[in-house]
């Protein structure tokens, strides 16, 4: 299929996995388009663990099956219940630090990442347009991962309920409750990260937006441009890059599929600016635009800027079978042409220019 978009053409051809040469040759190719537009780019590197990133979706369902299993047996032993009480308390405890400190300060499976930093004229951006630019592969989409965490989660507080509640469970609705846990936690107990797929859509699609909204935005604008690595990795590179930065306002674009409305998606509190921005922008532009919470299990960048203290959010376009495609093999410039990359460009820049 032809590329409707240059961008998503050079950039969505093969998988970019963080450390790769493809990687770096993508963020040659973006550097290359920013400094015609008159920017100046910095590359940043940064070290991170990919264990989070790598294994803590496995590492949940684990815990989650395995506290499960403890809350049918403390029917019969009360002190296997109480253990998986302690055990579920901590396992969450350490999953949450390894998702968000840890995945810059935990010791195992050190990397090295590049982000790419653009700016423009003498004055600091007072809005950034990020996407990042790594892809991986798993053997479940996501869609499957995100049903796979609410399913296993509701489970196991079911599980929770018949081990501890008052009210009497039967013995065939404890088994049966269980059954169902542990066949729901199977797509994320197989969520280990490979390279097999081009990742056109997640995200070349996002960088080709972003690097299109640079085009249409003047000179004089205030708006700079982060290209992060490693958000295939737990957020590593957005979580590098704000530690230690004064928080501000960003404009995340990740997975423009062809078809389906514009998604304003956003975590924490909703960032009432900047949605009323993207609804300006995408009502000037004849862009039907959504907005929702992030589901359970989706990560963007923004995620880990809200944690840092920013106003952000993240633009996005696809369906339910957007949601298939993302991590699989699928992900190619077969499937898609980026003929939905314009739109979301124009909606990014108009934004970016009326908040800066």
């Amino acid at each position: 299929m032809n590329a409707a978009s240059p961008h998503l053409a050079q950039l969505g051809a093969r998988g970019r996995p963080t450390g790769g040469a493809s990687a770096a040759e993508a963020r040659a190719y973006c550097a290359a388009v920013l400094v015609r537009l008159g920017f100046g780019v910095l590359e940043d590197s940064f070290e991170y663990s990919s264990f989070a990133g790598a294994w803590a979706a496995p590492a949940a369902g684990l815990l989650l099956v395995s506290c499960a299993i403890g809350f049918f047996a403390g029917r019969r032993v009360p002190a296997l219940g109480l253990a998986s009480v302690a055990v579920l308390v901590i396992g969450l405890a350490l999953l949450a630090w390894l998702g968000r400190r840890g995945v810059l300060d935990f010791a195992l499976m050190r990397r090295r990442g590049v982000n790419l930093e653009a700016t423009r004229g003498p004055l600091d951006p007072s809005v950034w347009l990020v996407a990042h630019l790594d892809s991986k592969w798993q053997p479940v989409s996501m869609i499957q991962r995100v049903l796979s965490v609410v399913a296993t989660s509701v489970g196991t507080v079911v599980m929770l309920a018949v081990c501890f509640a008052p009210v009497h469970f039967s013995d065939r609705v404890a088994s049966v409750s269980l059954i169902v846990t542990l066949v729901a936690a199977i797509p994320l107990l197989l969520s280990v990260v490979s390279d097999r797929n081009h990742g056109t859509l997640d995200n070349a699609s996002g960088a080709a937006a972003v690097l299109h909204a640079a085009e249409l935005l003047p000179p004089e604008a205030r708006v700079g441009v982060l290209i992060t690595d490693a958000e295939e990795l737990a957020l590593a590179g957005a979580r590098a890059w704000a530690r230690g930065r004064a928080a501000g306002v960003a404009l995340n674009c990740d997975s423009i599929d062809d078809d389906g409305q514009l998604t304003v998606m956003y975590t924490r509190g909703k960032p009432q600016r900047l949605v009323d921005g993207v609804m300006r922008a995408a009502a000037q532009a004849g862009e039907p635009v959504r907005v929702l919470r992030l589901l359970p299990g989706v990560l963007t960048d923004s995620v880990a800027l809200a944690d840092a203290g920013w106003e952000t959010l993240t633009l996005s376009r696809g369906s339910a079978r957007t949601l298939r495609r993302i991590h699989t093999s699928r992900d190619s410039l077969a499937w898609m042409s980026g003929s939905g990359i314009s739109g979301a460009a124009r909606v990014l820049a108009a934004t970016a220019l009326e908040l800066s």
